[in-house]
């Protein structure tokens, strides 16, 4: 491994260069300029799936260079979340990077680097720069987590900066985000194109995401109630027709109920409970009570599985956000 601006590992060395120094990371992207080669970027928080390799394989086919970054943001985490919980797995992620032979560099960042005036995760005493996309971070998962997307749109213009990409990667099943992103990258005229990739998904359905490590077998075994509600809901468009708010949804709050009550009646130790429920335009983010024929939209929603909780979505008249 590369020792420049580097970290210390028990990965594998040699392979791929990990910058942990932003100066360091620069420099060697000047390199890349100076070659004219086009920059793919895959932003992550590390605990990497199949998923996220999926990114980087696409990235690898449309770009000369991928880079890879690694970096749990304190600015998307409230004090009551998992911030330090969430898996820390670098040697593994290294090591699933190498066997893509697609990623060309790591960036793994420190905290003091990217936040220079520090960071807390009480926001009323954050102090320095953040980026706020307005009108289409507050519903959806902004409900339950109104500073989220502060932090994500934050971070990753931070990241936009260091890396300066050509083109940049991101998952279907973080969709809002990906519209945040979308208008991020229009309205602050960067130049960047972005791409958003199709869920990775497990054979029986369940979204991969690095919060699933946290299921205990009994969990993983009723975790794909939310991608069979929002499947249902979908069938209830496409197969039935269906094109009101409550005709649409009311297979999947039957769904996640019945599962619910299952969990209690067996007296498993975890309880399955619905966050929430959303059908928006694709656009504005904008929660419909009619769906239009042809109107493209997000079906997604929210279940905590014990205290896990996990998202997805479909799209409906679209195939990429």
């Amino acid at each position: 491994m590369a020792t420049t601006g580097a970290i210390t590992t028990n990965a594998p060395t040699g392979e791929i260069p990990v910058f942990d120094s932003i100066a360091a990371f620069r420099a060697w992207r000047k390199g890349l300029a100076r070659q004219e080669k086009t920059v793919g970027f895959v932003p992550t928080m590390g605990a990497l799936h199949e998923g996220h390799l999926s990114l980087v394989e696409t990235a690898s086919k449309e770009c000369d260079a991928v880079v890879v970054s690694i970096f749990v943001n304190p600015a998307q985490f409230a004090p009551h979340e998992d911030l330090d919980r969430y898996p820390r797995t670098f040697d593994t992620d290294y090591a699933s990077l190498v066997s893509t032979k697609s990623c060309a560099a790591i960036l793994l960042p420190k905290v003091s680097e990217m936040y220079p005036a520090g960071i807390t995760l009480d926001r009323s005493q954050q102090r320095g720069a953040f980026v706020e996309v307005q009108g289409l971070s507050h519903q959806m998962e902004g409900i339950p987590r109104p500073h989220f997307f502060r932090g994500v749109a934050t971070v990753v213009a931070k990241l936009f900066n260091i890396v300066q990409p050509d083109r940049a990667f991101f998952g279907q099943k973080d969709a809002q985000q990906c519209v945040v992103l979308r208008a991020m990258i229009r309205d602050l005229l960067m130049p960047i194109r972005m791409r958003s990739v199709p869920t990775c998904r497990e054979a029986d359905g369940l979204a991969m995401s690095s919060r699933n490590r946290y299921l205990t077998p009994e969990m993983r075994e009723v975790a794909t109630v939310l991608y069979k509600a929002i499947s249902a809901a979908k069938e209830a468009i496409v197969k039935n027709g269906a094109q009101e708010r409550t005709a649409i949804l009311q297979p999947a709050y039957r769904i996640i109920e019945q599962v619910s009550q299952q969990v209690k009646a067996q007296g498993l130790p975890f309880e399955v409970r619905l966050d929430y429920l959303s059908l928006v335009d694709v656009e504005t983010l904008s929660e419909l009570e009619i769906l239009g024929k042809n109107q493209a939209a997000i079906l997604s929603g929210a279940v905590y599985i014990g205290t896990t909780r996990l998202i997805d979505n479909t799209l409906i008249n679209t195939e990429e956000l």
